[in-house]
Parts: structure tokens; C-alpha cells; sequence
């Protein structure tokens, strides 16, 4: 008899087609799977976003940025964690969804109702392929803009100044060209006492300072400026553009009652840099910009080698100064000792031109220590794009595989809820992170061919993948404590039957 799926529990209700049946059971199934899905991603995003401000706090407290900024900084950061956050989630909403049907004995009723694991699981494996279909637009057409914008708005923030802020007896460095402190503030912030200024636009030290008894500190409208009014002080200056300064010691000293400075406070704001400068980056390429871009690192890369291979010998004329035509091929010709005294008795002479063979040896191997860096470097670039690339594939891949290790193995636990889902979702999650870190800094090293250390993750799970669900559509009792408690008890029954 056919029955209805609910949140919690089935209801015998008046027979109908087993189509309209599965199709139900299909639509509240990809209801009770999306909810788990979109929570598991925001929290997974969140977690991130709380490992970057912790990262950069410091580069941001303290510098007067407005909400906005950092509200913006903190979007585009978290659009830049989508492929680490959506496939953990992908793996953690399928292990919850399925183990809450295994728990409450919901997919045994479907089972017994004569619907297989795979078609309760079609539209879950449908909706994961569209996912994954999302996660490639996603990390070959946004992503690239997200980084744009996040990297230069960063980097705009990490350089920004300190907002300006005078403490109490301490001097201030923070302005450009000027050094003050102030020995005491009001309580309003606006009157100041025993005021201190040096002066050194004139890049000559110490040379210019200015006291004052007190004086009123504000800012413009507009908040450009900041006015000291000063009273009751007095400006020093060393006049050391003058000729014969070091004997006369020549020293000019100015009362005043009254004195306004003020000082550009433009440096304080927030300047953002030009996104052209940052455009190129492998991190802000799609697939065809970074086909374009390792193409020409390998034609430049290809040129470099030939233009060194032709220009190395051409410099290197000690060769020209004797025939040694029958000696550049000692490899393939029987051995004849070589004594080049023979034919330079002159002991000046000779010694001139070891020195210059010497020189000329030393000069190659430099060279060459130079090149083989440029070399490392310039291959170490293409590996990076190289990466990025196999990157945009391997995020749609791995929320295909991370599905079919969550969804079989929610099946087997029959376990839901945020308590051993979660445990187990981490383990694997963690462990096929580690194996892409592993097999991308391998091949950042060389160590390893960079097809082979972006794909080893998902080669290593793919197999995962196929046996849990294997096991999960043949109701296998993998992970049941009562099957293994049973094989445990065999196994010592045989020892104890040997003993």
C-alpha cells in the first residue's frame, strides 16, 4: 500500500498512482534537503569570514574606515569563500538529510514501498549536478571579480593610516612632515595645553618647532583640515641654509600671542587604487583569459631559453683564442692530455690567460645561477595559472563527490541532527582538504605534474564515493554496531576456541 513522506512520520492515506507517490516523496525531500543545505553554507561562510577578521583586525581597527567599507570588504571576502564553504556544505545538508530518513525508519518504509535508494536519491543527484553546473559559473565568471574587488579594496585598507588620534604627552607621527604632542586635552577634545610641533618639511631634522602655553584644536566642515589656534608661544628655528652655519650657529626666536596652523588631513582618507593594476593576476582570470595568459608565459618562457642557449657560448671568446676543435668533443674521442704551457711559454702571458679563463668561468656560472632563478620563477608563474585553471574544474567536481560520500553514508549511519553528522562530515572534509593542499603545493614545487596534484582529492574519493553508495543501495550494514559487535564476538570465540 502506498504512503505518504512527512517531515517526521508516514500516514496511510487512499490509494493512488505510485508516480504522483515518488513525485511527492521527490518534492519534500529536496524541501527537507535545502533548508540543512542553505544553513550549513552561511555558517561554513561565516566560520571563514571570522578566520579572516581575526587574520586582518589589526589592519583595519583603528583607521576611521566607515561601515560601508568594511561592509564591503567583508561581502566581497565572503564571496571569495564559496569554494571551501558550498562543497562542506554539499557533504554535511546530504549526511544530515539522509541520516534524519534513516533514523526515523522513514527510508525503510520507502523501501518496503518499492522505491530504490537511487530513486529516492534522483532528484538530490539532480539538484547536485545543477549545484555543480553553478559552482563552475560561479568560480570561472564571479569569482575572478570578487578577488578583483577584494584584493584591491584590501589592499587599499592595510595601507590606509591610522585615523588621527593625539593622545596625552606622547608624540604623534602619524601626519606627514610634522611631529606634535599635546600635554593635555579638556574634556571636550577642543582645548589643548602645552602644545609641541616639529616641523620637518624642510627634511633637515629637528630645525623647526613650534610651543605654545594652549590652543584650540577642531577640523573644517568639510573635515580636510584640522586648525590649531595657538596662544601664547613661541617659534624656534636653526637657520641652517645659511653659509657658515656650523660656526655661527645662527638662531631665529619669534613670540606670539596668537597663531592659526592648519594641516591637510587628505592623507587620512581612504584612497582606492586603480583595479587595472590588479586585472592581470591569475586569481582575477577565467578560463579563456588564463588559456591566453599560460600561452604566452610559455612562448616567453620558450624564447628565454633560446636566446640564453644561442648568447652563451657567443661570449665565452676564450675558446676563440686557441684551436681547441679536437677538445670541445673529449666525450667521443679517446683521451689527449692537454698542456696549454706548451704552447705558451711565456709565464706573463699564460698567467694572463688563465686569469681571463677564470674570469670568464666564474662570469658563466653567475649567469647561469641567474638565469636558472629567472627560470624558477618564470615556471613557478605558469604552475600558479596552471593551478587556477584545474581549480574552476575541481570545485564542481568535488561537490559531485563530497554528495555521493554524504548522502549513502547518512543512509548507513542513520544518524541526523548537528551531532555525528557533523563530526563525520569534518573528518572528510578535512581529509580531502589536506590531500588538495598536499597535491597543490606539490606541484607548486615541481614535485609533481599539476594535473595530477589538483585532481589526486578527487581521484582518491571518487572510489569512496562509489563504494558507500554501493554499500548504502544494498542496505549493508557498514557502519551498524550490532554487525561489528557480532563479527568482534567471532573473533574472540575463535581465539579463546584456539587457546
Amino acid at each position: 500500500m502506498p504512503y505518504s513522506f512527512s517531515a517526521y512520520k508516514f500516514h496511510i492515506f487512499v490509494p493512488e498512482s505510485v508516480g504522483n507517490t515518488v513525485r511527492k516523496i521527490h518534492i519534500l525531500i529536496i524541501k527537507s534537503y535545502i533548508g540543512p543545505l542553505v544553513i550549513t553554507f552561511f555558517i561554513a561562510v561565516f566560520v571563514l569570514l571570522m578566520q579572516f577578521l581575526w587574520k586582518y583586525v589589526d589592519d583595519m581597527v583603528g583607521k576611521g574606515l566607515e561601515w560601508y567599507i568594511i561592509a564591503e570588504l567583508l561581502f566581497y571576502a565572503s564571496s571569495t569563500f564559496v569554494p571551501l564553504a558550498l562543497p562542506l556544505a554539499i557533504l554535511l545538508s546530504s549526511l544530515m538529510t539522509f541520516g534524519n530518513l534513516g533514523e526515523h525508519y522513514e527510508l525503510v518504509a520507502m523501501k518496503a514501498a518499492g522505491i530504490s535508494l537511487w530513486k529516492i536519491m534522483k532528484p538530490l543527484i539532480v539538484l547536485s549536478v545543477m549545484i555543480s553546473a553553478f559552482a563552475f559559473y560561479f568560480s570561472n565568471n564571479i569569482l575572478p571579480v570578487a578577488n578583483l574587488k577584494f584584493k584591491s579594496l584590501l589592499y587599499d585598507v592595510r595601507k590606509q593610516k591610522l585615523a588621527f588620534d593625539i593622545k596625552d604627552g606622547i608624540f604623534y607621527r602619524g601626519m606627514d612632515e610634522y611631529v606634535m604632542r599635546i600635554g593635555k586635552k579638556d574634556k571636550d577634545g577642543e582645548i589643548i595645553h602645552d602644545i609641541m610641533i616639529y616641523n620637518h618639511t624642510s627634511k633637515r631634522g629637528n630645525v623647526d618647532l613650534t610651543v605654545a602655553e594652549s590652543g584650540l584644536m577642531e577640523s573644517t566642515h568639510d573635515g580636510r583640515y584640522l586648525v590649531f589656534t595657538l596662544y601664547n608661544g613661541y617659534n624656534y628655528r636653526e637657520n641652517i641654509d645659511q653659509k657658515d652655519h656650523n660656526k655661527t650657529k645662527p638662531f631665529q626666536k619669534i613670540k606670539f600671542r596668537e597663531e592659526i596652523r592648519r594641516f591637510d588631513l587628505s592623507a587620512f582618507e581612504l584612497t582606492r587604487t586603480n583595479e587595472e593594476l590588479f586585472k592581470n593576476n591569475y586569481q582575477m582570470l577565467n578560463i579563456s583569459q588564463l588559456n591566453l595568459a599560460i600561452d604566452s608565459l610559455n612562448k616567453s618562457y620558450d624564447l628565454r631559453r633560446k636566446i640564453f642557449a644561442d648568447d652563451f657560448f657567443r661570449y665565452y671568446f676564450f675558446y676563440n683564442l686557441i684551436d681547441t676543435f679536437d677538445y670541445k668533443r673529449l666525450d667521443t674521442l679517446p683521451y689527449h692530455p692537454f698542456d696549454i704551457t706548451r704552447i705558451y711559454e711565456n709565464k706573463a702571458e699564460l698567467s694572463s690567460i688563465m686569469n681571463l679563463a677564470l674570469n670568464q668561468a666564474r662570469n658563466r656560472k653567475q649567469k647561469l645561477e641567474a638565469i636558472r632563478n629567472i627560470s624558477e620563477a618564470h615556471n613557478t608563474w605558469i604552475i600558479k595559472h596552471k593551478i587556477v585553471r584545474h581549480k574552476k574544474f575541481t570545485l564542481s567536481f568535488a561537490c559531485l563527490i563530497l554528495f555521493f560520500i554524504g548522502a549513502p553514508l547518512g543512509a548507513i549511519i542513520r544518524k541526523g541532527g548537528f551531532g555525528l553528522p557533523v563530526v563525520i562530515s569534518i573528518v572528510f572534509f578535512v581529509f580531502y582538504h589536506i590531500i588538495s593542499i598536499t597535491g597543490e603545493k606539490s606541484a607548486l614545487a615541481g614535485a609533481i605534474n599539476v594535473s595530477y596534484g589538483m585532481w589526486i582529492a578527487s581521484v582518491i574519493l571518487l572510489p569512496l564515493g562509489i563504494f558507500l553508495t554501493y554499500k548504502a543501495a544494498s542496505d549493508s550494514p557498514l557502519l551498524n554496531t550490532e554487525s561489528w559487535n557480532k563479527i568482534f564476538r567471532k573473533v574472540f570465540r575463535k581465539k579463546k576456541e584456539t587457546h
